[in-house]
């Protein structure tokens, strides 16, 4: 049952499935609207699909997953199923706010969805802080990560509230230039990035032989990772194009000592164990977070020093890398980091119908059969073939390829609810 009751409460499982629900049907239809929108060269539905993105699953997965993952560290951190059951609805009215005023280009409500989305995720940012000390999460390296990530999501909100404003009085000096459509999506990826990483940290290396080295080289990469995407955010909206090809640099090789170090991990744990289709994800994950990173310094060699606003400050006949970026981070880099962890996460939790096997067992062993993994594991490849796909239309500039891949991928992230439905279920019995 959930660890804190109250009326509205239901069990910690059958919230942990509530959120996977929701959160795989909202990444569809973003992934969904994305597709169908290339494919009719609708200027709503291209600018409505990130909105749905970051508004319904970004939200969902720091206020959800990521509650569970601190939970997880510390067992005085309740989870009250109650109150995620109202963020739920939350999310999803947030989610019609946003959508009307896209669609009926109302800023004004934009920036109400902004601020009641910020008034939202800042209670539970309230609540970690009241109950764990400073010392306490500074102590946990996966931590650490994890209080940034509810830090950055109340300023991702208060970006939307900033940028509906500048949208509504775009003449008004009270609010700086760089509060843009472009400056809100990057912010708006930081939280979910930064809880991957915490994540990767928790349920992966720190179990390896090298414990002690494993917990110095992340507690270093918490300082860079989250240091280095400060600075490259201010860097950038400052229009200072040697901080931004340094720091991108610098993050470019920390990439590449994650996804070379995860790969010789995956290896040897692989040599010893079943193949876990979630590892899969995570692998895929990091690489697709290499090529944003690369396509990510590309965007700089092709820099038009234009201050960010409604048109992004590349040059014109390069915006295939612009948005080979972004598509890299949020179909590659992000999505398959979560449906990994969900793969992980909530397998554990309806099996126990608590957090205890997240804190003190073994969540990568093998919980779900042979056929929900397999099937994992083909749901990848098609994810995979598809991002690829829409990496080669942006090249080619074919919006018929580029609608055809997004509503592939659409299908085959929605296949993880029915997928890992089946395998709960299946769990669930064996109880």
């Amino acid at each position: 049952m959930s660890e804190n009751k109250n009326q509205f409460s239901i069990g910690l499982d059958s919230m942990a499935r509530i959120y996977m629900s929701v959160s795989v049907l909202i990444m569809t239809i973003a992934a969904f609207l994305g597709g169908i929108g290339a494919w009719t060269d609708s200027h709503v539905l291209d600018t409505l699909h990130p909105y749905i993105f970051f508004v319904g699953f970004g939200n969902l997965a720091i206020l959800i997953l990521n509650r569970y993952l601190i939970a997880a560290v510390y067992a005085d951190l309740k989870i009250d199923t109650g109150r995620q059951m109202r963020q739920v609805y939350a999310v999803l009215f947030s989610l019609l706010m946003v959508s009307v005023s896209v669609v009926y280009d109302q800023p004004l409500l934009k920036a109400a969805t902004g601020l009641f989305l910020m008034w939202v995720a800042l209670f539970p940012a309230i609540d970690i802080v009241r109950t764990l000390s400073l010392s306490r999460i500074w102590k946990e390296v996966s931590v650490r990560y994890y209080i940034f990530d509810v830090i950055f999501l109340v300023n991702a909100n208060l970006g939307l509230f900033a940028l509906g404003l500048k949208e509504a009085f775009p003449d008004t000096g009270l609010i700086p230039f760089f509060v843009t459509q472009s400056a809100y999506f990057l912010g708006s990826s930081f939280p979910l990035s930064i809880s991957v990483m915490g994540f990767l940290y928790t349920y992966a290396w720190r179990r390896s032989d090298k414990k002690e080295l494993i917990r110095m080289l992340f507690s270093i990469w918490s300082y860079v990772f989250v240091g280095g995407v400060l600075v490259f955010l201010v860097a950038i909206l400052m229009g200072h194009y040697p901080g931004m090809m340094i720091i991108s640099h610098i993050l470019l090789f920390g990439v590449m000592a994650l996804l070379g170090g995860f790969a010789v991990y995956l290896n040897r744990f692989f040599a010893k164990n079943f193949h876990h289709p979630a590892l899969a994800w995570l692998l895929s994950g990091l690489a697709m977070l290499l090529a944003t990173s690369a396509y990510g310094i590309f965007n700089i060699y092709f820099y038009d020093k234009i201050p960010f606003g409604s048109v992004p400050p590349i040059r014109a006949s390069k915006m295939w890398i612009y948005h080979s970026h972004t598509h890299a981070a949020l179909m590659g880099w992000i999505t398959f980091s979560f449906i990994g962890m969900i793969y992980i996460v909530l397998p554990s939790i309806v099996k126990s119908g608590s957090l205890d096997l997240l804190r003190s067992g073994n969540p990568m062993e093998k919980l779900l059969d042979n056929a929900v993994m397999t099937h994992a594991f083909r749901q990848l490849t098609v994810a995979l073939i598809a991002t690829s796909g829409v990496m080669v239309a942006f090249w080619i500039e074919s919006g018929l390829l580029l609608g055809l891949c997004g509503v592939v991928y659409s299908g085959s992230v929605y296949y993880l609810r029915v997928n890992l439905s089946r395998g709960l279920n299946q769990l669930k019995g064996k109880k």
